[in-house]
């Protein structure tokens, strides 16, 4: 099918004021699909992202800002100064979407409370990526990915069943953020009714909590911390085969299970027949899990498992990806201007988005935003 030379976001103009990771990612998900962004900046420091963590070899930038801001024009505004204020409510007579994330009050401290973006835009969408929302007792506090996770639910689930609660080791947290404030960025603009979007990172991960919120309202039931089980699965987890490598598999189903079950060879066995004897019986049954793979190297698990038509997958390192022939014929991992990152996040077959280049230099477009506006 022949792809339109226009992407589908391309009449989408957004000024992005959020800094770091949730509320940058948010706007990057509209950039990568033909989104006009605009970055502000601070002048002197700009974002903290550009500076945190890991840097590009080549260059010394930061890894993240590059992937982080793609696809994102950029200026530098001080917004206490007068002038650069205004360049920044003239940029806003025309958005349709501002992407911000400081806490509650900044927005309003510097003149630019939503109800007055609104009289001066009245289709304007106000996104407001906070810790814990615009509203409520912690609405004040200070919040990060660390302490959405932990109060959320996801910490207290996580790690061995003796051991301390765990935390990821990614942003999950801000990855998550900035999918939910896109999705309700896209509904908000959808509705052709200028209004804000109240988006939080604790909200966001607490979503993922499944049914374990009507678990305990209706039993008083918790779930325990299982390492890499789950209380509603068996056999689940990682697995490590003779070899030392290691496989991921589950039987989430009673038709994989029996599948599963005939490889270890009881699938004539009563503890095992159905889920609820899996359950009662899931000591015994992933012992012989693990036994299974420990006997066999990780080709011959996989193999015997792809025979059978159940579930396995090999435990990868990002080593592992680099060279995976389906992430490659995925196009999950693009170069972009000589920098490799993951490409776009869904494939749309008709009006597909586009990456144009990585995080751009600070105050790299000030002169001709602060010049032309929109047009270009």
């Amino acid at each position: 099918m022949a792809h339109p030379t226009t992407p589908p976001l391309a009449d989408l103009r957004v000024v992005d004021l959020s800094t770091v990771i949730a509320g940058p990612n948010c706007a990057r998900y509209l950039a990568d699909f033909g989104a006009d962004v605009i970055k502000v900046e601070r002048p002197d420091t700009g974002d903290s992202l550009r500076n945190m963590a890991w840097r590009d070899p080549r260059t010394g930038d930061g890894m993240w800002w590059k992937q982080v801001n793609r696809n994102k024009r950029t200026i530098a505004l001080d917004l206490k100064d007068a002038d650069d204020l205004e360049v920044l409510r003239d940029l806003l007579r025309e958005a349709d979407v501002l992407v911000e994330n400081f806490r509650p009050g900044t927005l309003e401290r510097l003149g630019l409370a939503p109800d007055e973006l609104l009289a001066l835009n009245p289709r304007l969408v106000v996104t407001r990526v906070t810790g814990f929302g615009q509203t409520g007792p912690y609405a004040g506090k200070p919040g990060f990915a660390t302490i959405a996770e932990s109060m959320s639910g996801l910490a207290a689930i996580s790690g061995l069943p003796d051991g301390q609660p765990l935390l990821p080791p990614i942003a999950l947290t801000d990855e998550i953020t900035g999918l939910v404030g896109a999705f309700a960025t896209m509904v908000a603009v959808h509705s052709g009714v200028g209004q804000v979007v109240d988006v939080s990172l604790l909200e966001s991960v607490f979503q993922l909590m499944s049914p374990l919120v009507s678990l305990y309202a209706l039993t008083g039931e918790l779930q325990p911390r299982m390492g890499a089980g789950l209380p509603y699965t068996v056999p689940r987890g990682t697995y490590q085969c003779a070899d030392g490598l290691w496989v991921g598999l589950s039987a989430s189903s009673d038709s994989v299970a029996a599948r599963v079950l005939r490889l270890l060879g009881v699938d004539d066995d009563p503890r095992f027949t159905g889920f609820a004897d899996r359950m009662t019986h899931r000591e015994e049954l992933e012992a012989l899990m693990r036994e299974w793979c420990a006997a066999r190297t990780r080709p011959e698990v996989l193999a015997a498992f792809d025979e059978v038509d159940a579930a396995v997958g090999p435990v990868f390192t990002m080593a592992d990806i680099a060279a995976d022939p389906h992430f490659a014929a995925r196009d999950a991992i693009v170069a972009l201007d000589g920098t490799p990152m993951q490409g776009l996040i869904a494939k749309l077959s008709a009006t597909p988005g586009v990456l144009r280049w990585q995080g751009r230099a600070l105050d790299a477009d000030g002169p001709e935003i602060r010049e032309k506006g929109w047009n270009r």
